[in-house]
């Protein structure tokens, strides 16, 4: 089950996030970079704020009743951004991550946006892989941005100006 994030997930989300991306920056970056209190400090704050933003969305993938993975996606400088995107470890290769891809590119469809941009570690090949599969392909304006690369989406013929938000993608 594919749901919309609230306040009491907030625990479980960051748990996640912090599992999820220990298994790509381990071994690129120190611990406490991504794993140390006061990262994980930081991602509870982002996370707060972001499942109580209104210009915001925060999915939680649910099976079997726990938190299976999460995505995040808002507007930044007037494009789409799919800013996180993050399977449990234990529910990888299960269908969480394209589910909730699916949603995502799903409700961006409904609401007249037809791209969006990601940012990706330059290290983690499995999550390249993953969006290439799904037609993320480089930036050609912006293809890094430090130790990131920047891919971007076209969903379809639709164009990627929404009259009624204004968003524009990549």
């Amino acid at each position: 089950m594919i749901r919309t994030a609230t306040p009491e997930d907030l625990d479980a989300v960051v748990q996640l996030h912090t599992e999820a991306r220990a298994t790509y920056y381990r071994g690129h970056l120190p611990e406490e970079e991504y794993a140390g209190a006061a990262e994980v400090g930081r991602s509870r704050e982002g996370w707060s704020r972001a499942i109580r933003r209104e210009d915001a969305t925060v999915l939680c993938a649910e099976r079997d009743g726990a938190l299976a993975g999460i995505a995040a996606y808002s507007v930044r400088d007037g494009v789409m951004n799919l800013t996180q995107l993050h399977v449990a470890p234990s529910h990888w290769r299960t269908g969480i991550g394209t589910a909730l891809h699916t949603a995502c590119v799903d409700a961006w469809r409904r609401n007249g946006i037809g791209g969006a941009r990601l940012e990706v570690f330059l290290h983690n090949a499995r999550a390249q892989a993953f969006y290439a599969d799904r037609g993320w392909t480089p930036d050609p304006d912006h293809p890094r941005i430090d130790d990131h690369l920047v891919l971007r989406l076209t969903a379809g013929d639709e164009t990627c100006t929404s009259g009624r938000t204004g968003i524009a993608c990549p």
